[in-house]
């Protein structure tokens, strides 16, 4: 059983069964036995992207992300105060703050990042893609 984070792009590709998730992620997110989670930070730059007209989804983002985690079986992940902290000790690999976030997320969790961004790994992030 792995604990599996999902990048932003990871979780929407999943959903709309883009041909942009690698194989590898697809058989990952496939297997049952995996936990998968997906960061608030994830859910809190979907709204933003919705509200600035970035993305479109069918319905409000508030019953989009719950439905689309109770029909996948994903979980929410939380950030913590020590998810938070932890950002002030990583390098400056990477401008966008989510991004950071997520990163911080996956180190202190010990999960694998489900993500293409390469710019995970100086970041010293299991990163599958």
């Amino acid at each position: 059983m792995k604990n599996i984070l999902l990048d932003t792009h990871a979780f929407i590709w999943w959903i709309e069964d883009s041909p942009r998730l690698s194989a590898s992620a697809k058989r990952l997110l496939e297997n049952l036995e995996n936990d998968c989670y997906l960061s608030l930070a994830s859910c809190w730059e979907l709204a933003i992207k919705s509200s600035i007209g970035k993305i479109k989804f069918t319905i409000p983002i508030r019953d989009f992300i719950p439905q689309h985690l109770a029909a996948n079986d994903f979980k929410q992940l939380n950030i913590s105060f020590r998810h938070v902290t932890r950002v002030e000790s990583l390098e400056f690999h990477h401008r966008d703050p989510f991004d950071r976030l997520i990163a911080a997320q996956a180190l202190e969790e010990k999960m694998i990042l489900l993500s293409v961004d390469a710019i995970f790994d100086h970041y010293g992030v299991e990163r599958i893609w």
